[in-house]
């Protein structure tokens, strides 16, 4: 499997093995099934990080499919951007972001930049920056008006009983 750069994105992640429904366009390129989306999409290394991500929430933390959404778009400072994926409580209030970058790029204080941005809109509890390889997580106290970061992504349940 090849993308334009002759890179495969299907390298193997920091994250348990997922069963991903893989295909190709009539025109051959390589795409991967988004449950959440419900459509094939570009296979991209993000998008192989994403899909791996998701399958992790869903099958092993027990994050609901049904209240998270992939590509949720926001209007930051008038503009368009899109949070990679959104977790939503019971409430339908945004409860956790995540965003994810290719297994080579380098989580840096950039990326947490870009999330905290979003946060400004959303206000979620929790903020998830993965490319696959690591995974930060942390959580927002905004009655101290405190953060803290966590050893390892929590469960559903964990995040929806505090």
């Amino acid at each position: 499997m090849t993308t334009q750069n002759n890179k495969s994105p299907i390298v193997k992640l920091n994250l348990p093995t997922a069963t991903l429904r893989l295909g190709r366009t009539p025109g051959g390129d390589h795409v991967i099934f988004d449950p959440l989306r419900k459509k094939n999409v570009a296979l991209t290394p993000e998008e192989w990080v994403r899909q791996n991500f998701v399958a992790f929430m869903t099958g092993h933390l027990g994050y609901p499919s049904s209240l998270m959404a992939n590509e949720t778009a926001i209007k930051l400072n008038d503009t368009l951007r899109r949070c990679d994926t959104v977790v939503y409580d019971l409430n339908a209030r945004p409860l956790v972001i995540v965003e994810y970058k290719a297994p080579d790029i380098e989580i840096t204080q950039n990326v947490f930049d870009q999330i905290v941005r979003y946060n400004m809109v959303l206000h979620a509890r929790c903020l998830i920056v993965s490319n696959g390889m690591s995974h930060y997580c942390c959580l927002i106290d905004y009655e101290k008006s405190s953060y803290t970061f966590l050893t390892e992504v929590p469960r559903f349940d964990t995040l929806t009983s505090r």
